[in-house]
């Protein structure tokens, strides 16, 4: 993907080798899973991104969490990889500090980086660039337990805009996956 400065459309989609044309893969989800669930989410979407058709590649927003275990799991299952970086006037963008290491690691994991402007600190920016990556897949795959968008997450949100746009959406909730409480999350800060 380009800079998208100009806020023109973007397609991500692949081209196989009989001209059919086979939407690529978001992965979202919870940026609050417990380290355990984690384990089981990279697990799960390592077995699903081995099924995908040929030509997909599995994208994700760089961060820490799910997009990392992603990540991971699209290097396992021999998926290709576009990682999408944060652009500020064309240049890349620093992530959060709890991102940073996660970035480095997603990085070394790509075979592809796709530069997107969008702000990496602010919510309202990382979900429109989130509805972007979503609305130019064929497919989402979303670590979602079900619940309600709130003021922290922006799943259920996403889900329900996929869905909204004609983008098949499959559900990754392994058993035992749980989220951290509120209260865990405030105190990281």
């Amino acid at each position: 993907m380009s800079d998208d400065e100009a806020g023109g459309g973007v397609t991500m989609t692949t081209t196989g080798d009989d001209g059919t044309t086979g939407g690529n893969i978001a992965v979202v989800g919870h940026a609050d899973l417990t380290p355990d669930t984690l384990l089981l989410v990279e697990s799960a979407l390592r077995t699903r991104l081995a099924r995908r058709p040929a030509p997909a590649v599995a994208m994700v927003r760089t961060g820490a969490g799910t997009p990392l275990a992603s990540g991971r799991a699209a290097r396992a299952s021999g998926c290709p990889l576009a990682v999408v970086l944060p652009t500020r006037i064309g240049v890349p963008a620093l992530p959060p500090r709890r991102d940073r290491m996660a970035a480095g690691e997603l990085l070394t994991l790509a075979d592809e980086v796709r530069l997107l402007t969008y702000d990496p600190v602010d919510r309202d920016s990382c979900i429109g660039a989130d509805e972007r990556l979503v609305a130019s897949s064929g497919l989402l795959l979303a670590v979602w337990d079900g619940s309600p968008s709130n003021g922290r997450d922006a799943t259920a949100h996403l889900v329900t805009y996929a869905r909204a746009r004609g983008v098949p959406v499959e559900i990754v909730w392994p058993a035992g996956a749980a989220r951290e409480a509120p209260s865990a999350l405030r105190a990281e800060g």
